[in-house]
């Protein structure tokens, strides 16, 4: 390490005075990720930390604020004309990263890109707009097959990064190696495993609220030596401080910890239909799966592995949502009732389950305590950790019988829901079909009314008990920990971390 200092030293010795001076002035955001993020494109993408880059990245027509509240970002407004033609209103002068306009023409090309490209993971989120109208360069009117509740939400996220057409044409598939978008920060590389470097946009629309020169975002799995990096100065943010970390971060004077109420679950997703992987006793029997639930004790699983610091679940919704059905709980621990589930289902103990959980320490640690607990019901657990990405893949193949994955959460329920219950959702890794969950979650999808969406989604989960495509074990909290000079940082349930208006104190 002493060689490297040195001959950092030296190198710069022999810089010109103002390259010297340039570089020291030079203002670097370094940020910690939990993981690597898959594909950036925001098309293809479908990892949480990927949206955390995204946000550098790539302007959306709209955007969140910490109550919850959608407010326009490249757009300046919207209404709808009636319920089936929203018409939107765009930004004026906004550019993108290689100088092409931000106007209507790329609204619709990115829309109708989102609808037909091969393998777009936003295709169900937007699968109610029929046709694109341009109706000037700053306005563009989707005419709906039907009502959309949750469309202006879904255009808050990855659905609505307005791409450029003819940078998008030129890499073709290649696009997410080298994406341009309309961010305030433009991609320079990335190194798998490594680091993604962005450097400032000087054309964004927005500047006066950039405060850096550039961002480099660090992945790492390992928690603690995120924290490490954290302390030693290596790292400015670290977007997940594990709760285990808090007390750490907490009595460190260099460092800050700010903690807010978040829209994440983490849940167990069984692969019902997706492939030979599904022919599997649990991937068969609603009832098994039930047994698997009532196996687990969520309450000393988060106590163990989170410090008690995360809420039990058994739905998608957050407790702050008004869309949480206050009599979904979860169920306590009953070995006696899951043995007798098992014995009702008529199967051969014990009742073998692959359960497939990322390389993050604490979602390994996870899955080590549900092994265990469900032992005890008859159940033999095999564990196997990927890389976050690659087992993302292995989820959409169906390569997997039980597959621990999260979910960051989204303003409206719809995001929360449809994409993993619904036939042919995106992240319906386990092909999970039922006629009448579907009924339910396209009739909850084109009503505004709050009451009936509300009746709508408490049937929902009753039908979601009964057949268990997936178990819900909790909510997280959003814990970030930064250097205590770092300013601007404001939190937003999302967890995603904005740049805007962030700075080192002078």
């Amino acid at each position: 390490m002493r060689r490297i200092i040195v001959g950092l030293a030296c190198a710069l010795a022999l810089l010109p005075a103002v390259t010297r001076a340039a570089f020291a002035q030079e203002k670097t955001l370094r940020i910690g990720l939990r993981e690597d993020p898959d594909l950036l494109d925001p098309t293809l993408g479908s990892s949480y930390v990927g949206r955390i880059v995204f946000a550098a990245l790539c302007d959306k027509l709209f955007d969140i604020t910490p109550k919850l509240a959608i407010v326009p970002q490249l757009a300046t407004g919207y209404e709808y004309t009636d319920p089936t033609h929203l018409v939107i209103h765009l930004r004026a002068g906004v550019k993108f990263q290689d100088n092409e306009p931000v106007d209507a023409e790329a609204v619709k090309f990115t829309l109708l890109r989102d609808l037909n490209a091969k393998g777009s993971m936003r295709r169900s989120e937007i699968s109610s707009i029929d046709s694109i109208d341009v109706i000037d360069p700053l306005t563009v009117r989707l005419n709906l097959k039907h009502p959309d509740a949750p469309l202006i939400a879904q255009l808050a996220d990855r659905a609505g990064m307005v791409l450029p057409p003819k940078a998008v044409e030129a890499a073709g598939d290649k696009f997410g190696l080298h994406p341009v978008c309309s961010g305030p920060f433009s991609f320079v590389e990335r190194v798998p495993q490594d680091r993604i470097v962005l450097q400032r946009f000087p054309g964004y629309w927005n500047a006066s609220a950039i405060h850096f020169d550039k961002v480099i975002y660090l992945p790492n799995p390992n928690p603690s030596v995120r924290l490490a990096n954290l302390e030693a100065g290596a790292l400015d943010l670290v977007e997940q401080i594990v709760p285990t970390d808090i007390p750490a971060v907490k009595k460190d004077p260099k460092l800050k910890l700010v903690e807010g109420d978040g829209l994440f679950y983490q849940g167990i997703t069984f692969n019902v239909g997706n492939g030979p992987r599904a022919d599997t006793v649990i991937g068969k029997s609603a009832l098994v799966r039930q047994a698997f639930e009532l196996s687990i004790d969520r309450t000393a699983l988060i106590q163990v592995v989170y410090d008690g610091l995360y809420t039990p679940t058994a739905q998608a919704n957050s407790p702050s949502s008004p869309y949480y059905v206050a009599s979904i709980k979860p169920p306590p621990r009953d070995i006696a009732k899951a043995k007798a589930l098992l014995k009702e289902a008529g199967v051969t103990l014990p009742v073998p389950v692959a359960l497939t959980v990322t390389n993050n320490a604490d979602a390994q640690q996870t899955g080590e305590v549900i092994q265990s607990m469900a032992r005890d019901a008859g159940f033999d657990v095999k564990l196997t950790a990927m890389e976050f990405a690659s087992s993302l893949q292995a989820g959409y193949a169906g390569r997997f019988e039980a597959y621990a994955i999260g979910w960051s959460g989204r303003v409206d329920p719809d995001g929360n829901m449809y994409q993993f219950l619904h036939t042919g959702g995106t992240f319906n890794y386990g092909h999970y079909s039922n006629p009448v969950m579907d009924k339910l979650l396209d009739e909850a999808r084109q009503t505004n009314d709050p009451e009936q969406r509300g009746a709508l989604y408490a049937k929902v989960w009753e039908q979601e008990r009964k057949d268990m495509p997936l178990i819900y074990l909790y909510n997280a909290k959003n814990t970030v920990g930064m250097k205590k000079d770092l300013e601007g940082f404001v939190q937003v349930p999302d967890g995603i971390i904005r740049l805007q208006g962030m700075h080192f104190a002078p």
